[in-house]
């Protein structure tokens, strides 16, 4: 808690700074709303349950599509590290379909599976599968020549040596792309609204867009942040225990 406190106080500067020139400017809240205007939104949402329909909509979204996205990423991963002739046939498309714009996948995903949560997850699925992708092929090379020699010496099979040295060996980078796919899955899950759904948190800031309340739109950045930085402690705190498992294992 001690750490965070020099957060929580440069936070706290910012919105007392922000209150007084919205409010000694005399600035519109169409422009820039005061933050004392959109936390009482975001009371009224959340009070009168306004809110956590979206909130969970968006929410059962970004894990839907994270852990589809998630699984699928480990998997090809594995496989296209432990292949290489089907990695090198591969890689170009595997790139292919990364640098084309997810926004602009989104009304072919709608054609092909309608408006609602589908289309949604399967951009979010789609925006987490490289990190793990990624993460997964490059930690398989992460075991140190020397363990490996040792497995081979000890007659290990190939799946033997993947389960037992290689996925165990590239935890912590695999980890670390679970950490960045989780943060993209919410990015995904807001997006996708933007684009094919009426109900969630990102469909509410282009509802409130076209009411033109900013303050709503503020309340909800609120919120988004709020899920994005409660995602990413869950998934640090399952890092931490996962590894520490694989620790003891290691000394035991």
């Amino acid at each position: 808690m001690r750490r965070h406190i020099p957060s929580v106080i440069l936070l706290l500067v910012l919105l007392v700074g922000w209150e007084a020139i919205v409010r000694l400017a005399g600035v519109s809240s169409l422009v820039v709303p005061a933050p004392s205007a959109v936390f009482v939104v975001l009371w009224d949402g959340l009070v009168t349950g306004f809110l956590w329909q979206h909130i969970w909509i968006t929410g059962a979204e970004t894990l839907l599509g994270f852990a589809l996205g998630c699984v699928i990423g480990f998997i090809c991963g594995v496989v296209l590290g432990e292949i290489e002739p089907l990695r090198r046939l591969l890689w170009p498309y595997v790139l292919a379909t990364q640098v084309v714009p997810k926004l602009a996948l989104g009304p072919i995903f709608i054609i092909w599976f309608g408006f609602g949560m589908t289309s949604t997850v399967v951009i979010t699925a789609l925006i987490c599968f490289f990190p793990l992708l990624e993460n997964t092929m490059t930690g398989l090379q992460a075991a140190t020549p020397e363990k490996r020699d040792l497995f081979r010496m000890l007659g290990a099979r190939r799946w033997q040596t993947l389960l037992r040295l290689k996925i165990p060996s590239g935890l912590p980078v695999i980890m670390a792309g679970v950490r960045v796919a989780i943060v993209l899955a919410l990015v995904g899950a807001v997006v996708g609204e933007f684009i094919g759904s009426s109900k969630g948190l990102g469909a509410s800031i282009i509802a409130a867009q076209g009411m033109m309340d900013s303050t709503l739109m503020f309340a909800l950045f609120i919120v988004i942040t709020a899920m994005g930085l409660l995602f990413y402690q869950i998934t640090l705190v399952f890092e931490r225990w996962l590894l520490r498992g694989w620790l003891k294992g290691k000394v035991s």
